[in-house]
């Protein structure tokens, strides 16, 4: 087993990038199969899933095969976000392990949920929802014990290099895709073959034209070059810590929204007086009242609370307001646009979507 592993890794690195376009593509094509076939949602999502699993593996092995070439040095500086994750990772053990499992429940949560919509009743697949939110909200507590930092989404750091300047692993290439760089001497050219004659001089016209000059400010060239907080901090530190028991609070209460929302979902009353689109979404403006401001220089806990706010229009797609506000607007949308060219194909693409988010909790869960 550790064998074919490690057969595994060195064609990972031989030809990442050849693997990455081809989850590029794959991932593309996970867009347009609900509706196309029988079960295109489950062999839509059951490909997503695969494919974002073994991205998350694939870069953990690229991360730890970069740690191990010295000669390798990034164009640009690493985010704030993935500095302060991967430091995290690497000091706690737990948090690294933790972290992982989120993700990897995130991934293939609807994919449950299309099977126990299959082949359970319905109050066994809220029971499974419920199940899943349970392990999610202790995981995202055992973090914020770890941490006692507000969590950040993704908890793991993210791709953010290239795949292609990757230093070779090997001098060999692999025998499936052509060499991807010359060899390091070029054949000489046999003397009969050489040109001897004298060069002529360069037509004025085929002369290439003088650099242009930049009209960018000192100033704003430097301020690239400069270093800023995030870079002279250490990297756990780029999230100040939980001090007031307020922050306490609007931190475990945004964790455990999804829960609560669940819960609702699941007992008969929420869903018949929608009493869980409203707790939930008073639990999401709760939190956000209770939260502390992050000062101008805490980059990463500014764009996490923003990212936060934006997540706050999925209750668009979500209850009362999704039944009797929103899906009328997309269809009637979509049969205006049925017929014109460009703006079809897009209207076809939301006929087919608009019934898995009636279906599936998951589509637009919190």
């Amino acid at each position: 087993m550790s064998s074919a592993l490690a057969k595994y890794e060195s064609f990972l690195v031989d030809n990442v990038s050849t693997i990455s376009t081809l989850e590029s593509t794959l991932r593309s094509i996970t867009w347009i199969l609900p509706g196309r076939l029988k079960d295109g949602e489950l062999a839509s999502e059951s490909l997503s899933a695969a494919l974002n699993v073994m991205s998350m593996y694939h870069d953990t092995l690229l991360a730890r095969c970069l740690q191990s070439a010295p000669k390798y040095k990034p164009l640009l500086p690493s985010s704030p976000h993935a500095k302060y994750t991967r430091a995290w990772c690497e000091k706690n053990t737990v948090y690294k392990w933790a972290a992982r499992v989120l993700e990897l429940i995130r991934f293939t949560q609807l994919l449950i949920e299309m099977g126990l919509r299959r082949k359970a009743s319905p109050r066994t697949r809220w029971r499974g929802i419920v199940l899943l939110e349970v392990i999610k909200a202790g995981l995202r507590l055992l973090l914020l014990r770890i941490t006692r930092r507000p969590l950040l989404s993704p908890p793991i750091p993210e791709r953010e290099f290239d795949p292609a300047s990757l230093p070779p692993a090997s001098d060999t290439s692999s025998p499936t895709l052509a060499p991807s760089s010359l060899p390091p001497s070029l054949p000489s050219t046999p003397e009969h073959l050489r040109n001897n004659h004298v060069p002529l001089p360069m037509h004025p016209l085929l002369t290439p034209p003088p650099p242009m000059q930049s009209h960018v400010p000192v100033e704003d060239y430097l301020l690239t070059k400069a270093l800023t907080t995030s870079d002279v901090k250490s990297p756990t530190s780029l999230v100040k810590p939980l001090a007031t028991p307020k922050d306490w609070i609007a931190e475990v209460i945004y964790i455990l929204r999804p829960l609560v929302y669940a819960a609702l979902l699941a007992s008969k009353r929420g869903k018949q007086t929608d009493r869980a689109l409203m707790t939930a979404l008073a639990l999401e403006l709760l939190s956000r009242n209770l939260r502390r401001g992050p000062p101008p220089s805490s980059v990463l806990e500014r764009s996490e609370y923003a990212k936060r706010d934006r997540d706050m229009l999925w209750y668009l797609l979500r209850g009362s307001i999704w039944q009797t506000w929103t899906r009328p607007k997309l269809e009637a949308f979509a049969n205006k646009t049925a017929r014109v060219p460009l703006l079809n194909v897009f209207s076809s693409l939301m006929r087919d979507w608009i019934p898995l988010i009636d279906e599936y909790y998951y589509y637009t869960a919190p």
